[in-house]
């Protein structure tokens, strides 16, 4: 992502924090009105986006630092850390869940003010959902993994709220309230799947994760069909690291060439990596043929 974005990137995580804040007072209102647990549940999770928006505010801000004497090759990575506390609050939240869950289903009760509470939670559940689609845009266009794991938390509370308020429904239509805790420990069991799939794929950037094989398989189209002059390419590697990709490469070029003419092939790469991979940092080895390790792949 260009630098110049950072500003953008840093409201829209200022932006995260005060729409989760303003779903959890609604959500604590809908709770209040019911007293159910399930919608308690959905409140509890509302916390973690708030306390969420906050760690990734903290780490958008540390990531867009420049490289410097310490960290030469930027600080990108915070957002990994901030998308793995996301990930183990998430399961937090969970096990609290599960607590109350459990102690409403030994003393269930009737709900008070079913339409009132459920109306509140729909407009939440709106809310976040469109708030959701929008940082679930902004994580594939900018390569946030801060967003993409908030937004996919937004997500997973979308579809839980759904399902609260379709079980909360039938609840108050069948009379049935021991329905309510048996709803939330379901809402539990799935928030749980998310904080592993939040950390899970997190631990993955810290490990230094390479491309996905179908961009991996465009870089490699990119520098085939763009190094005109050179006879090969060998040992490509590539890794993510928070919004940055590195790419690195050796380019086998005729022995007698000249170096200004190895570095316009380089350049011709760069540029053409750069205009589809904005945030790419590139590494490219040139080599003569005659020490060249003949293992690669052939120039287009």
């Amino acid at each position: 992502m260009p630098e110049e974005s950072a500003p953008l990137v840093k409201r829209v995580a200022m932006a995260s924090v005060a729409v989760a804040i303003v779903v959890l007072g609604i959500k604590y209102a809908a709770y209040l009105l019911t007293g159910s647990v399930a919608l308690l549940s959905d409140a509890l999770e509302s916390i973690v986006n708030v306390v969420a928006g906050l760690i990734a505010l903290w780490a958008i801000t540390v990531a867009y630092k420049p490289a410097d004497d310490d960290h030469p090759f930027g600080h990108s990575k915070a957002e990994y850390f901030s998308a793995v506390v996301e990930g183990v609050l998430i399961t937090l939240a969970a096990v609290l869940i599960l607590y109350e869950a459990w102690n409403a289903f030994l003393d269930p009760r009737a709900l008070d003010m079913p339409a009132t509470g459920l109306a509140l939670n729909a407009v939440a559940t709106v809310l976040n959902l469109l708030w959701a689609s929008y940082l679930m845009r902004l994580s594939a266009r900018h390569r946030s993994p801060a967003f993409a794991a908030d937004g996919r938390h937004l997500l997973a509370d979308v579809f839980t709220s759904v399902g609260v308020l379709a079980g909360l429904i039938v609840a108050t239509w069948t009379e049935t309230p021991v329905l309510d805790p048996v709803i939330a420990a379901l809402v539990a069991l799935n928030i749980l799947r998310e904080g592993f799939k939040v950390i899970s794929s997190s631990l993955s950037g810290l490990m230094d994760q390479a491309m996905e094989p179908d961009e991996e398989a465009r870089v490699r189209e990119i520098v085939s069909s763009h190094a005109d002059g050179a006879i090969e390419v060998h040992d490509l590697r590539t890794r993510l690291s928070g919004r940055m990709i590195f790419i690195e490469f050796h380019l086998v070029v005729p022995g007698r060439m000249t170096v200004a003419d190895s570095h316009v092939i380089c350049d011709r790469i760069e540029d053409a990596l750069l205009a589809e991979f904005a945030t790419a940092r590139i590494h490219i080895h040139v080599e003569p043929e005659d020490e060249a390790r003949s293992t690669g792949v052939p120039v287009l």
